[in-house]
């Protein structure tokens, strides 16, 4: 297979990308560290300035660029094909350089657990190990849809080579419908991973508070079950706090009592957004947004804790929002991968 090489500028950095994988995978994989997030176009945070060579841009719309960057000529690493040897200009990120490099290989489904009405738990295994740190997500390519999709591991890192993704469908995406209309067990897709910088840190000393929403339950899953297996954290309370729209929404008390580590262990707090939905199925929990369930249960103590959240973009922003204008929070203690 043909490669090409990647210089980048002013620094003795080099690294080889194999024909057909962007700029930041190819980065990822030989442990250089790219400043990224999402890995998908979305966030912006793996801008390069292309300074020589040709390269071909795989989704030229991405809304990770704005108007201004396309006419200083910067490019999102993440959508970067190079077509031949090319130089750019960026500026590393040691914490970007992973902590396991990507590797992608095929993947075949081997369960599928229903959740909610629609919400499931996909599980592939792969030849190799699946290695990668709680938190993290992979990019899944499904035959016959183009573009990669990004999803994040709900399970441990194992040696049995097992990947599982909570996975919502989301009405209209090609991804999605197929997963939950056409495939079944024994079905292949591709998997490339792990990615991801949301990860937990465990050696932080301060309780851990993790937030999610839609599937974006699915990393905090992950999270948790590390915190909980984890000896150095024995002593530090561990958090999920999850909004739905709906009652039916609402897994993550069942997903906590089936697991043992889990039971007794996790501090598990869930408000539905939809009144009228949780009026008529005769809610008796919280209703509202789940930041604001959050502020109202840990308010002033807020600040001494870590915290992971992941879920769509208007929770994100205002969990952000409020984590860090209202009760201060500073930016360190806040992990998770824009994803838009």
């Amino acid at each position: 297979m043909t490669s090409y090489n990647v210089k980048i500028s002013d620094q003795e950095v080099e690294f080889k990308c194999e024909e057909g994988d962007t700029i930041l995978r190819a980065a990822l994989r030989a442990g250089v560290g790219v400043p990224y997030e999402c890995n998908s176009g979305g966030c912006g945070a793996c801008k390069v300035e292309v300074l020589s060579g040709e390269v071909d841009d795989i989704w030229e719309g991405a809304p990770g660029l704005s108007p201004r960057d396309i006419k200083k000529g910067r490019k999102l690493s993440c959508q970067c094909i190079p077509t031949e040897d090319c130089e750019i200009k960026v500026r590393l990120n040691p914490e970007a350089i992973p902590v396991h490099k990507p590797v992608k290989s095929a993947a075949v489904l081997f369960e599928i657990n229903k959740l909610t009405d629609d919400m499931a738990e996909f599980c592939f295994k792969t030849e190799h190990a699946a290695h990668f740190e709680a938190g993290q997500f992979a990019l899944l390519d499904f035959p016959g849809i183009t573009g990669s999709r990004g999803y994040s591991m709900c399970n441990l890192p194992n040696e049995e080579g097992e990947w599982r993704f909570i996975i919502k469908k989301m009405p209209g995406g090609n991804a999605t419908t197929a997963l939950f209309e056409d495939y079944e067990v024994g079905a292949e897709i591709v998997i490339d991973g792990p990615y991801g910088l949301a990860y937990l840190k465990p050696e932080i000393p301060r309780d851990i508070v993790c937030v999610g929403g839609g599937s974006g339950l699915s990393p905090e899953m992950s999270i948790i079950k590390a915190a909980a297996k984890d000896e150095r954290l024995n002593d530090r309370s561990i958090y999920l706090f999850y909004g739905g729209r709906t009652p039916k929404d609402i897994c993550p008390p069942a997903l906590i009592e089936a697991d043992a580590d889990l039971k007794g262990r996790i501090k598990n707090f869930n408000a539905v957004s939809d009144v009228e939905a949780a009026e008529a199925a005769g809610w008796d929990g919280d209703v509202g947004f789940i930041h604001e369930l959050l502020g109202k249960t840990l308010g002033d103590k807020l600040p001494e804790h870590e915290f992971y959240f992941c879920g769509p973009p208007p929770m994100t922003d205002a969990l952000t929002r409020m984590l860090v204008t209202e009760y201060k929070v500073p930016l360190e203690q806040i992990n998770y991968d824009r994803f838009y």
